[in-house]
């Protein structure tokens, strides 16, 4: 295997933003030890008034209020829903038709909205070939900060060997509920992958599903296929640039991230690079998403730090017990996440049924580079190279 630039330490799914929170967080030890002092003293009553505050906002009686912090929180709910239902307007108005070569349209493609495991609503889209054998359908599960309707190109390339596509928007992303960027739990998210996945089973019986996440949704994916109810609904999962080995630039870092995302789970760092890194090497396709207003390029929120952190501490424990059949894609040149992870995933995962391939040269959003036709190809023939595999297994058997 190619040996892949030295990579940085502790970055995101979407860009390297999460380098700057810590360098931020580099406070020296007598300041975490008030600041673990001072959460000491008042966690339990903050907990109690922001219970309480809550219930201001649903209107509940719990207690009287002041009238100003009442106004403010129903200030800030109304921001955030008028934020979400202009988020849900772009993500409706996107076009994600196309024609053939032939010039016909030979597919239905669908948008609508389904309660996750929170009752949050959460966007969704989709496309299904008009005629022909549908072969499987693969459920598309993007990567921190962006959305579903960045996937329309490959949609298309899925839909001319008759896969068909479903996406779903995470919390706080594209036309979901949610403030913009704020991921409250990455494990909601795998919850709601899960849930999503039944939706489409039952929508679909019979039908092949494979789960396809990128960056931080390979995490979320990987996540989700590790439960054996999940497991057993799927033939496989495809995981480009999975964000596997997440760590903070300095221990300390790692102690004081949970105390920032308990205290002040929102909190913006300012002096985080809201341009990003290079993730593609095509200067097109890096201003289509950082020009894109349903992705999501403020500074991120300690709280999402935090979920990555954890998120991708678990896998990183867990390699040995993932039976899923895999196809794991990543480029050598990856700045955002380690290919180097996905090789040691590649070799530590228990599934008889695996693959890796590594790009060289080639940056994070593999499906954006220059080359993505040739790697949704190779994505293709994996989903049909496990579906004959099940169906030899099964005339082996008969």
């Amino acid at each position: 295997m190619s040996t892949a630039g030295e990579m940085e330490p502790l970055t995101s799914g979407a860009s390297n933003r999460i380098i700057p929170i810590l360098k931020t967080l580099r406070t020296p030890l007598i300041f975490i030890q008030s600041v673990i002092l001072y959460i000491l003293i008042l966690l339990f009553p903050r907990r109690r008034q922001f219970r309480t505050d809550v219930a201001a906002v649903d209107g509940a009686t719990s207690g009287p209020q002041s009238p100003a912090k009442t106004a403010r929180l129903k200030s800030l709910w109304r921001l955030e829903e008028e934020d979400t239902l202009r988020r849900r307007s772009l993500a409706e108005g996107l076009n994600m038709g196309f024609e053939t070569e032939d010039g016909e349209i030979q597919y239905r493609w669908n948008t609508s909205l389904f309660f996750g495991v929170r009752r949050n609503a959460l966007f969704s889209r989709s496309w299904l070939p008009a005629t022909g054998e549908l072969k499987g359908i693969l459920i598309i599960i993007h990567g921190l900060n962006e959305h579903s309707g960045r996937y329309a190109q490959f949609a298309k390339q899925l839909i001319s060997c008759n896969f068909g596509v479903c996406a779903m928007d995470w919390i706080g992303h594209g036309g979901s509920d949610g403030l913009h960027g704020y991921v409250p739990s990455l494990d909601h998210v795998v919850a709601d992958t899960g849930a999503f996945l039944e939706k489409i089973k039952s929508e679909n019986p019979g039908v092949p599903c494979f789960l396809f996440g990128h960056s931080t949704g390979g995490a979320v994916v990987l996540k989700a296929a590790s439960h054996p109810r999940i497991e057993g609904m799927l033939e496989g999962v495809v995981l480009t640039s999975p964000a596997l080995h997440v760590k903070p630039a300095h221990p300390i870092v790692g102690a004081i991230a949970p105390l920032f995302s308990l205290v002040a789970p929102k909190l913006q760092f300012k002096g985080a690079n809201k341009k990003g890194i290079p993730v593609s090497r095509d200067p097109a396709a890096l201003l289509a998403k950082y020009s894109d207003p349903l992705v999501y390029t403020g500074p991120i929120r300690a709280r999402t730090g935090h979920e990555i952190l954890r998120i991708s501490s678990y896998l990183m424990r867990n390699f040995k017990s993932v039976t899923v059949p895999f196809f794991v894609l990543h480029g050598t040149a990856d700045k955002v996440t380690d290919p180097l992870a996905s090789q040691d995933f590649y070799n530590e995962a228990s599934s008889t049924f695996k693959d890796i391939k590594l790009y060289e040269g080639f940056l994070h959003d593999l499906l954006f580079e220059p080359e993505r036709e040739e790697i949704g190809q190779d994505i293709i023939n994996w989903m049909e190279k496990r579906l004959g595999t099940i169906a030899e297994n099964i005339d082996h058997i008969w």
